[in-house]
């Protein structure tokens, strides 16, 4: 695909920032955004499904954010499978035959992060707790390419899976702190049969980690039926977690507050369970929410 854009059946393939804009500026209507790293699953395809049933027009972003990967990570080893992809959004098409959509692909970070712009957005509190504590950086890079898109593409909502729960938190909060005019949409975690949590990196997994990972599901579930809906079960839950934190493959297992991120849920009317678990080189990400009264 070496020339700048594609047109087939309302889809656009759009290489080039310059070509975006001039693409953006033809728009009258509000637009809905789905952005993502690409290497589409069914968890990606249900945010577009959704934006498709509110949008004439959705704008699909696909780029493997370097800004988001540590040193270490395995930014080189992502897989981009991009004529999979649009494969993907052409069958979701099929079915919104009035709709089109606008592909996002650049290949060169350089398309996204022009070199004289060193702009780094940073949500404070929230970036450097859990996943951020572990991942330093990680959030940053996270709010920076999300804000860059959204000045590019300028959506009127942007749609995120809350299998990523503290990255979903973080985007709401940068928009709220930026008093962006962005409506921030998330979606369900879409999941396996056995309840394995869709990821584009799931398919690093050999078929037997594949079946110890269900212990991450399981787990959520089992510390979801202890708390039971009912505040007084959540020193139970915490006995269990302490005990279950025993296998050192936890990254963490913790009961935060689905609003404010605090560790303190005494007084939440919601509070999510958010755990990481190391499958060899793999890190398995996952979360559930509970109402607790």
């Amino acid at each position: 695909m070496s020339h700048g854009m594609r047109v087939k059946n309302m889809i656009k393939c759009i290489l080039k920032t310059s070509d975006l804009i001039k693409e953006r500026q033809t728009e009258l209507l509000d637009i809905g955004f789905v952005p993502t790293m690409g290497n589409l699953h069914q968890g990606h395809i249900s945010l577009l499904h959704e934006a498709l049933k509110e949008f004439k027009t959705v704008y699909f972003s696909i780029f493997v954010n370097p800004k988001q990967f540590g040193p270490s990570e395995d930014f080189n080893r992502y897989p981009r499978t991009l004529e999979r992809d649009i494969e993907l959004i052409e069958n979701t098409l099929i079915h919104f035959p009035d709709s089109k959509v606008i592909i996002y692909a650049p290949e060169n970070p350089d398309e996204v992060f022009p070199k004289d712009r060193h702009q780094v957005i940073s949500v404070n509190g929230l970036s450097t707790v859990l996943e951020g504590k572990i991942r330093p950086g990680h959030f940053d890079g996270v709010a920076t390419v999300v804000y860059r898109l959204f000045d590019i593409i300028k959506p009127s909502k942007a749609y995120f899976g809350l299998k990523d729960y503290q990255q979903y938190l973080v985007i709401k909060q940068m928009v709220n702190d930026l008093a962006l005019p962005i409506k921030i949409q998330g979606m369900p975690i879409i999941r396996e049969i056995e309840g394995l949590a869709l990821s584009s990196r799931n398919q690093y997994l050999t078929a037997e980690q594949k079946s110890t990972s269900l212990l991450l599901f399981n787990t959520l579930s089992i510390i979801k039926n202890i708390i039971d809906q009912k505040r007084v079960n959540i020193p139970k839950a915490n006995s269990f977690i302490t005990e279950t934190l025993k296998d050192p493959n936890w990254n963490y297992l913790e009961i935060r507050d689905s609003e404010t991120f605090s560790e303190d849920i005494s007084h939440s009317k919601n509070i999510t369970i958010l755990a990481v678990y190391q499958m060899g080189s793999t890190r398995l990400l996952d979360n559930m929410q509970v109402e607790v009264q």
